[in-house]
């Protein structure tokens, strides 16, 4: 039986992908580069990575920025925490594919390759107002619940 989780979409086949906790009290999943991207000086660009994640109902994955990116590389997860629902997954559109869209903050064009750690997910329960009378069904991908 599958809980939560992650898995490659059709696109990809390198397991090294699959993200992956570093050490035994982390938080977060390290989601990777899943192919070389190119963020040009002042460019917010969606960075692929390859996977998709699922969970129960009553659960989301956050995306959290990598604390060394700012430093190290210039780099900003433009909308600070990303929200990964559960109706994500296997979305008609890209099969739920995770992007992370991240902007360059250097006057320098920065290259991510492949692999490379890009952002980290946190599983997460959450709680729903009680007069909550959702019934919407999600139709596509990537910002397609809203305007």
């Amino acid at each position: 039986m599958t809980i939560r989780g992650f898995e490659l979409i059709s696109k990809y086949e390198d397991e090294n992908l699959l993200p992956k906790r570093e050490t035994a009290h982390a938080a977060g999943y390290d989601l990777k580069v899943a192919e070389r991207t190119e963020i040009p000086a002042g460019a917010i660009v969606l960075v692929p990575t390859g996977v998709k994640a699922y969970m129960q109902a009553g659960e989301v994955l956050y995306l959290f920025d990598r604390s060394s990116n700012p430093r190290k590389k210039g780099l900003v997860l433009i909308n600070s925490v990303g929200v990964i629902d559960g109706d994500y997954y296997n979305n008609p559109n890209n099969e739920g594919h995770i992007f992370a869209q991240m902007q360059n903050i250097t006057d320098e064009t920065v290259v991510l390759e492949a692999g490379e750690r890009l952002v980290q997910g946190v599983f997460m329960p959450f709680l729903i107002a009680d007069s909550d009378k959702a019934e919407g069904v999600r139709t596509g991908g990537f910002g397609s619940t809203g305007v």
